[in-house]
């Protein structure tokens, strides 16, 4: 497939045939493709012979794009917030997070999460929790992997709330026992639904927890938002489900609107930058900004959010219909619109944790016969095996119910 056109929630090919995009460009599309409300925005930039970068320097769209984005935030970080614009990708901003919070507290060593995908800059990659991409590669070793909660596979064995309750109290030995082997960490990073990981939501329990001990041991907490931010799970940031409020929030992808942007806000106490600390050529661009500016408005003026909740619950009750009575689809998972459906072997032995193993093949085989029906979707989580869904937070319930419809007759040829 060449794609040549697109519009909403559809891309066309040079052949003129129509699929449905629920890749969204791993949901850097909030309002679907070619939007007017995007459109007009970088139209306006051009039409006004505006500077289109400028660095540090302010503008009219730099300033009109933090007076949209700063009213979103919960008022205990608004009110104490600062915004560091960091180079487009959203791994610069995962870079920048834990460059200011190793200044700040003077400590080094990091703690992320099993599953975790933040980037693929090497800091970036060494909290991963795939050890394949970075195999060859020189990155930083300070990083200690804690258990996330995955209640299809659970770490410890037990499941439940039990299980979160455990990885809990595990993560607060980790950070209070002197002989842990972990030193004073200068942050502890988080995603509060792991995206690349396979669509997998933090139980809001235990990230209440997360929070409450890291704010009582003095570590700054970093949520990552990056793919799950702005309205995608049902709530503006997915950490406002546990209501909660980090120390940093990292945001790239629909901060952007599509065109690429990505910042860092960070409460003003780790304000320990000095000139020159973390710099990059487009941190200054302002179609960035100006299209960040008019998707952020949208999604608050038309509550995306809430419409992503309604429509992540109806795509999720397709999901469910089509995976009851079917082994192969053995987990069905995510929040608003951002969901998943992981793919096992039902012949295999069952794992250590009582799961049946990943079957990428089938998932691959999967992904393909939707393909072939129209429908463009991802594939994440352990060994590519999660089927996943990230369409534009736009999407009718009439294009619900067609991409459930196609990914169930998609199944059906995959397991013939």
């Amino acid at each position: 497939m060449a794609a040549e056109r697109a519009e909403g929630v559809e891309l066309i090919d040079v052949e003129g045939e129509h699929y449905i995009d629920c890749l969204a460009g791993a949901g850097s599309i909030p309002l679907g493709h070619n939007h007017p409300a995007i459109v007009d925005a970088i139209e306006g930039v051009l039409d006004d012979a505006a500077p289109t970068h400028t660095l540090d320097i302010t503008t009219p769209q730099r300033e009109a794009f933090l007076d949209s984005l700063l009213p979103t935030l919960p008022a205990e970080l608004r009110e104490h917030a600062r915004v560091q614009f960091c180079s487009p990708a959203g791994t610069d901003a995962v870079e920048a997070s834990l460059k200011l919070m190793q200044k700040a507290t003077g400590n080094r060593d990091v703690i992320a999460f099993r599953g975790a995908y933040h980037g693929m800059t090497a800091g970036s990659m060494a909290l991963m929790g795939d050890t394949d991409p970075r195999e060859g590669v020189a990155v930083p070793g300070n990083v200690h992997h804690e258990p996330f909660p995955y209640d299809y596979r659970p770490p410890l064995g037990i499941g439940g709330a039990a299980e979160h309750e455990a990885l809990a109290t595990e993560f607060e030995t980790l950070l209070t026992d002197p002989e842990s082997g972990v030193g004073d960490p200068a942050a502890v990073i988080v995603e509060p639904i792991q995206g690349e990981g396979g669509s997998l939501p933090a139980p809001d329990g235990w990230l209440r927890e997360i929070r409450r001990i890291t704010r009582e041991q003095g570590v700054p907490l970093i949520l990552d938002e990056i793919q799950a931010g702005v309205g995608r799970t049902g709530e503006m940031y997915a950490f406002e489900h546990a209501d909660i409020v980090p120390d940093a929030v990292l945001l790239s992808k629909a901060v952007g609107g599509g065109v690429p942007l990505s910042v860092l806000v960070y409460r003003e106490r780790f304000d320990e930058w000095e000139s020159g600390d973390h710099v990059g050529t487009f941190r200054g661009h302002q179609l960035g900004m100006a299209a960040g500016r008019a998707a952020l408005d949208y999604v608050v003026e038309n509550d995306l959010p809430g419409h992503a909740a309604e429509m992540g619950a109806r795509l999720l009750d397709h999901l469910d219909a089509t995976a009851a009575g079917r082994p192969e689809l053995a987990d069905v998972r995510g929040r608003g619109l951002l969901l998943g459906v992981e793919v096992v072997d039902p012949t295999a032995a069952a794992t250590p944790t009582g799961a049946q193993p990943p079957d990428a093949e089938l998932a691959e085989e999967i992904q393909r016969a939707c393909f072939d029906r129209g429908l463009v979707v991802e594939r994440g989580g352990r060994e590519g095996a999660t089927v996943r869904f990230l369409p534009p937070l736009v999407i009718s319930e009439a294009e619900i119910d067609t991409v459930g419809e196609r990914f169930d007759a998609a199944v059906s040829a995959a397991l013939d």
